[in-house]
C-alpha cells in the first residue's frame, strides 16, 4: 500500500509543478484516457495470471 501512496504522491507533485510550468500534463486529460491506461494494465496481469496457472 505504502507503493501506491508514493505513485499517487509522485503523480499529484507532477501534475502541481507542470501546471506552475505552464505546460502540458503528462497523462491522458480525460476519464477515457485514464481508463485505457488501467486496462492495459488489467490485461498484462491477466496474462500474467493466466501464464502461472495453466503453464
Amino acid at each position: 500500500m505504502g507503493e501506491v501512496f508514493l505513485a499517487l504522491l509522485a503523480g499529484l507533485i507532477v501534475g502541481v509543478a507542470f501546471t506552475l510550468l505552464k505546460l502540458p500534463i503528462p497523462a491522458p486529460p480525460v476519464l477515457s484516457g485514464v481508463a485505457g491506461i488501467v486496462g492495459v494494465f488489467g490485461g498484462a496481469k491477466l496474462v500474467e495470471f493466466i501464464q502461472q496457472t495453466f503453464f
